[in-house]
Order: C-alpha cells, then sequence, then structure tokens
C-alpha cells in the first residue's frame, strides 16, 4: 500500500476540521513521503479530536530492529570489533512502518484503543506501476484519487505519541508522535 501521498487541499481539511482543535497552521503538503511531517486528526481527551503534525512510521516491531542489529553486529566483528548488542539496540535506526498490514502481528495490539486511532487527509496517493516499466528498469507511480477534482479523503491510521526512538544516526533519539496507516488486502471494489 502507500508509501506517497499528497494532501492539497488546506481549504477543505481546515472546514471539514471547525469542531476540532488545531495546534497547527495547516500547509498543503504537495508529496508527502515516509519519515516526513504531516497533518493527521488524532483523537483526545473527553473525546474531542485534535488536528496536529506527526511523523510518517510507526514504531517496527523488535524483530526488525534486532535483525538490523545483528547485521550490524556481524559486520563489526568481521572487523575485529567488539560488540555490545544492548548498545546496537539502543542506537539502532528505526525507519518506522508506514502501513500496517497484520493486525494479528501483537506488536500492534497495543495501539488498538480509541486513543491511538486517527485519520490521515489525502487528496492522492501512488502506488508503483510495473504494466508501465520504463527502458532501464524505473516504474513509474500511478496515482489514484477519490474524483477528477481530487477531493478530500481520509486514511484509518494508528497514533502513537510521544515516541522515543532513533530515527536518523546524525539525529540521535528523538521524541516524535508518529502514525501509520491501517490497510487491508485489495479485493474486488
Amino acid at each position: 500500500m502507500c508509501n506517497l501521498f499528497r494532501m492539497e487541499d488546506k481549504d477543505h481539511v481546515s472546514s471539514w476540521a471547525k469542531d476540532v482543535e488545531s495546534l497547527i497552521n495547516l500547509m498543503p503538503a504537495y508529496q508527502m513521503n515516509p519519515d516526513q511531517s504531516g497533518p493527521i486528526i488524532r483523537n483526545i481527551e473527553g473525546g474531542r479530536r485534535q488536528l496536529v503534525n506527526a511523523r510518517w512510521g510507526l514504531p517496527s516491531p523488535i524483530f526488525v530492529q534486532k535483525k538490523a542489529a545483528e547485521a550490524r553486529a556481524d559486520k563489526m566483528r568481521a572487523k575485529g570489533q567488539a560488540v555490545d548488542m544492548d548498545a546496537l539496540m539502543r542506537i539502532e535506526p528505526d525507519r518506522g512502518v508506514t502501513n500496517v498490514r497484520k493486525l494479528t502481528l501483537p506488536h500492534w495490539k497495543r495501539w488498538f484503543g480509541v486513543e491511538h486511532r486517527c485519520i490521515v487527509p489525502v487528496t492522492s496517493f501512488a502506488e508503483p506501476d510495473p504494466a508501465t516499466q520504463e527502458p532501464g528498469g524505473k516504474v513509474p507511480n500511478a496515482w489514484f484519487a477519490r474524483d477528477e477534482q481530487k477531493s478530500l479523503m481520509f486514511f484509518a491510521g494508528i497514533h502513537v505519541p510521544g515516541w522515543q526512538s532513533v530515527r536518523k544516526v546524525k539525529d540521535g533519539l528523538t521524541t516524535d508522535d508518529l502514525y501509520g496507516f491501517l490497510t487491508t488486502d485489495p479485493n474486488g471494489w
């Protein structure tokens, strides 16, 4: 599912979200890529909703982080360096998960409550289109929208506030509000 989307209609989102507390000045996001900050509407206490910016990419399952840290450890050992796996796990960058597909994975269950639900405003999204592969192997994107006018639509998501992790080595440990889409297998619609 989607790893690239656009949210070009800030006026419609603002109009739609009149009864939503806003912590941001909504700017159109011409193109949203993983690990970028973008607008979401999340639930907050008292049954209220809030429009905020959050970073796209939920925390990766521990087995993903462990596999990456083990690969780094193998390279270090090959160079004759000592390895402290606990230290490696603490600094292993987590690129995040943009789309939650397997809802049965225990990792996701802690964030299934109403307090972690969000919606993401979208006007169009892209998927690779192998049928239009270009010479040299480049696969262009096919863009999908609700209609020709690219009317506003929303993706269902999960929001994780205040998550501490290393997203990029150069930034070190950061605390971010994160989100990702809930997706499912394609159907006949």
